[in-house]
């Protein structure tokens, strides 16, 4: 954010993974820096001296993908434009999230700021209205190869911007663009030179799916922290083989950032405390589910720190093609394909999903009377007539036999397009959206987790847990009643979701413990 109010300043520089977040998310108004307006004019200059060159540029006076070879005559590079957009815009499928499109809608305009594309500034500048009056153009989930980039998603955009195809208003309400921007005092734009290809040319969509993802995940693999030591401490477990010093001979940052977040959780546990004397406790360690959450919650975080620097790179680039040079040169390039995002992307879903299924090895313990250390059977009231929590671990399950499907990673798939021309493509976007559902899953394969652990706890009683389960079992209790017979589960699964998805579970033991790592 920028001293401009609550804005989002666009300048020449990349923009903050939590800004993209704020506008997509939180509708964070946005404005253009003047450095970044000047550096607009500037690159607008150099198209305007080539619109009447006899010499072909691509995206200026020729055709694109495999028409580069087309030359345009000069009455005919506007219509050019508008025809790339319209049949670019060729989406289909369900509709992609709100947010999704606020978040490549800004990253667009924070490449068209760079001053390396060509538009007018008056093109910038209703970009940047659009977003601020809250139209969403209606981008489908089907389109993109994401080579050159985010086409489909990017040209359904676009398409608004030049007052044609459908948006969704600040109310939510699907009507005509050319509606939507005359209630909003917005005018349509009529493309000239370059401006077509640059508004579709960029890997905004899968970057912008990716900062989100991020920002998710880090609530999430915290959350996994938090769920696994209530998991640990419901099932009896030792909190020993957290320890600072163990943790420290595998010197990975995330594995050490978890360890300090169990311990730091599982402080002061009354039920930790119970059984820590070593002669009246004959187990030796635990299983892997409860010992090695570092190890494989750190790794998690070690491909998010990854993922992340990719995205800090992505976010300092000027995709578009072709370019116009800091020297004023205009240069065709291949900057635009989504190998570095989609690559990160399908990685982060690997983790995902492993990370989701140690979760559900740990909550399939709780319920099994055979390893779950005295508690009873599917932690049911009356085994037999109550089944407990025995189907929400098969919903667990079912949800992390999807994440393993999820995994399988899109960008080693390619299929050729444009005649051949465009004959490797990165398939980010898949990633992106696959991503997406797998961190929806994970979100709620934790949420049952922490459900079924909760009541693990309460049922340990009169024993006590830590000062930090505690407060997240009282918060859950708001709207997930305690033990008893059976009730209508799937309210309850649902509020434990809200809690993890909201960061409510996780500012609960915060609210004990500090900041956690």
């Amino acid at each position: 954010m920028d001293g401009m109010g609550d804005a989002v300043l666009v300048g020449k520089g990349p923009l903050d993974p939590d800004d993209v977040v704020a506008v997509a998310r939180d509708d964070a108004p946005v404005a253009l820096a003047p450095e970044a307006e000047r550096a607009i004019e500037a690159s607008a200059r150099v198209i305007e001296a080539l619109a009447d060159d006899d010499t072909p540029h691509y995206g200026v006076s020729t055709g694109f993908g495999a028409l580069a070879t087309r030359h345009i005559p000069v009455d005919r590079r506007v219509a050019l434009q508008h025809s790339l957009i319209r049949s670019h815009a060729a989406g289909s499928g369900p509709e992609v999230e709100r947010e999704v499109v606020r978040a490549l809608m800004l990253l667009r305009l924070a490449t068209l700021a760079t001053g390396r594309t060509g538009v007018r500034l008056s093109t910038a500048r209703a970009y940047a209205g659009m977003l601020d009056a809250g139209i969403t153009p209606v981008v489908h989930e089907y389109g993109s190869l994401g080579c050159s980039g985010d086409l489909a998603p990017l040209a359904h955009c676009a398409l608004a911007l030049t007052g044609e195809g459908l948006v969704t208003d600040a109310l939510g309400e699907r009507r005509p663009a050319a509606e939507a921007l005359e209630a909003a005092g917005l005018a349509p734009i009529a493309l000239r030179e370059k401006e077509g290809l640059a508004l579709i040319n960029g890997t905004d969509g899968m970057l912008g799916q990716l900062l989100l993802a991020a920002a998710d995940l880090r609530r999430l693999l915290r959350t996994a922290d938090l769920t696994a030591a209530m998991s640990v401490e419901a099932l009896l477990g030792t909190d020993a083989v957290f320890a600072a010093d163990l943790q420290a001979l595998r010197p990975h940052p995330g594995q050490a950032a978890s360890a300090s977040n169990l311990r730091s959780v599982l402080a002061s546990s009354g039920i930790m405390a119970s059984h820590r004397d070593p002669h009246a406790c004959t187990r030796v360690q635990d299983a892997y589910s409860l010992r090695c959450a570092p190890q494989v919650h750190g790794a998690a975080r070690d491909t998010l720190a990854h993922a992340e620097s990719v995205a800090s790179r992505e976010l300092a680039s000027a995709v578009d093609n072709p370019v116009v040079t800091v020297d004023g040169r205009v240069e065709s390039n291949g900057n635009f394909h989504g190998a570095p995002v989609g690559y990160v992307l399908d990685f982060l879903a690997i983790a995902v999903a492993d990370v989701a299924s140690m979760s559900e090895r740990r909550t399939d313990r709780m319920l099994d009377v055979a390893r779950s250390h005295g508690l009873p059977p599917f932690l049911s009231h009356d085994a037999g007539v109550d089944s407990g929590y025995m189907i929400a671990q098969y919903t667990q399950a079912a949800v992390v036999s999807e994440l393993k499907r999820l995994a399988a990673p899109a960008s080693v798939d390619s299929i050729p397009s444009s005649a051949m021309q465009e004959d490797h493509v990165s398939m980010g976007w898949s990633a992106a959206r696959k991503l997406r559902r797998a961190i929806d899953g994970l979100t709620r394969v934790l949420a049952i987790e922490l459900l079924t652990a909760a009541r693990a706890l309460d049922l340990r009683a009169p024993l006590t847990p830590a000062p930090a389960t505690a407060a997240v079992v009282t918060r859950l209790r708001e709207s997930a009643p305690g033990p008893g017979p059976d009730r209508y589960l799937a309210p309850e699964i649902e509020s434990a979701v809200a809690l993890v998805a909201s960061g409510a579970a996780i500012a609960a033991a915060e609210s004990t413990t500090g900041p956690l790592a």
